[in-house]
């Protein structure tokens, strides 16, 4: 959900601060990128090494580098950020954000805004319930912003009650929900399928692929961090995923993915088709065990279901389907053919001819192509990152 996301963290002085290294390393994590700035009196209570390291930029703290000659333009931030969080934000910093003052490099790029912003006050317990600090909550709140309330409990004045900083944990689930609710995704029903498909030769042997199922496990999970709820329809393979917005859905055959697919697609606003089904199977499976003394002068096959261009024939009008396209020869002229005659909005197209693309590998290099003749290609990537780089895709065609 964060991933890509761009982050103001704001601490002034508070002993609270202790906790946003922990939330520093939560957005992280979840793939954000953090700029951290301070009040000078914040100093008091966290090190600038800790949270440099943490966030992977120098923190900020004053206008210039003494010295250097190096400006931090506080406009320059407010236009970088997609939402800043003051937290924790004392009654002091508070009131004075109230009143619009710009003493320090904080106060001005929270001015200079023009994301959302979200304030966690911590102070002890009569500051917070003070007529001020109640009525600076009320202006603040009339700008826009944010409140996250202070939880109840033990406080550093060794009093208990409201004014404790909220944990991190929680501030991280309520900055994801404030994405969430922009998502193009959010409420979506998704229809993704993965992995490979065996067509049993015998109770022992099959026809296979190599495909490990991780690319479309990466765009299910991409999509249910978003806020869709995936049918994931899953092909024999060791991945395990859990979400609760994903539900698995285990199939083997090609022939069982067909009836799977087919099935959900007509509920679905968007499917996309990562699965390697294969393209032929035994015309007849034995039903016991083929001994090799026995022989097999030769295996008739047939073809299988074509599960992306029976989905292409049934798409209306306020549906997307995706489709992929593993090629070695032709790649982009094949892509662009199959694109057309399976009815798709958009082709993935990889080819295994680039190193690190393909089957069993954790990256893929990709190029996009569209129906009204958009191409963009892509460097070498992680699964993950590939994943985000399709749903961008997939939001501008929902847009």
């Amino acid at each position: 959900m964060l991933s890509g996301k761009k982050i103001i963290v704001c601490i002034s002085g508070s002993i609270a601060a202790y906790k946003i290294p922990f939330l520093v390393r939560l957005l992280k994590r979840e793939g954000a990128e953090v700029q951290v700035i301070l009040t000078p009196f914040a100093h008091e209570f966290v090190t600038l090494l800790t949270l440099s390291t943490l966030s992977e930029k120098p923190v900020l703290t004053e206008f210039y580098e003494e010295g250097s000659g190096s400006w931090f333009s506080h406009v320059d931030l407010g236009l970088w950020a997609d939402l800043i969080l003051v937290a924790p934000l004392s009654a002091n910093t508070m009131a004075k954000m109230a009143a619009g003052i710009a003493d320090n490099l904080l106060l001005t790029t929270v001015l200079s805004a023009r994301c959302p912003v979200y304030y966690a006050p911590a102070m002890d317990l009569d500051m917070y319930k003070h007529p001020s600090t109640q009525a600076n909550i009320k202006t603040l709140s009339s700008f826009g912003y944010k409140l996250i309330e202070p939880a109840e409990g033990e406080l550093a004045s060794g009093l208990k009650g409201m004014g404790r900083l909220e944990e991190p944990e929680n501030i991280l689930s309520i900055l994801k929900e404030e994405f969430l609710k922009n998502s193009a995704f959010a409420g979506k029903q998704v229809m993704v399928s993965a992995g490979p498909t065996y067509e049993a030769i015998d109770p022992v042997r099959f026809i296979g692929n190599h495909s490990s199922g991780k690319m479309g496990a990466e765009i299910a999970l991409a999509l249910a961090k978003n806020g869709a709820r995936v049918e994931l329809i899953l092909g024999p393979t060791s991945l395990a995923i859990d979400h609760p917005l994903i539900n698995v859905h285990h199939v083997t055959s090609a022939e069982d993915m067909f009836e799977r697919c087919t099935s959900l697609f007509p509920e679905s606003d968007v499917g996309i088709m990562t699965a390697a089904v294969a393209d032929f199977r035994p015309v007849s499976g034995a039903a016991e065990k083929i001994k090799k003394e026995s022989g097999l002068e030769n295996l008739q096959l047939e073809p299988t279901k074509d599960i992306l261009s029976e989905m292409g024939k049934g798409k209306r009008d306020n549906q997307l389907l995706v489709g992929f396209a593993l090629e070695t020869e032709n790649e982009e002229k094949n892509a662009l053919k199959k694109l057309q005659n399976k009815n798709l909005d958009l082709i993935v197209l990889n080819s295994l001819k680039d190193d690190g693309a393909g089957f069993g590998y954790d990256t893929n290099k990709i190029t996009l192509l569209t129906r009204e003749g958009n191409k963009k290609e892509y460097p070498l990537k992680s699964k993950a990152d590939v994943a985000t780089d399709i749903l961008l895709a997939i939001e501008d065609l929902l847009s």
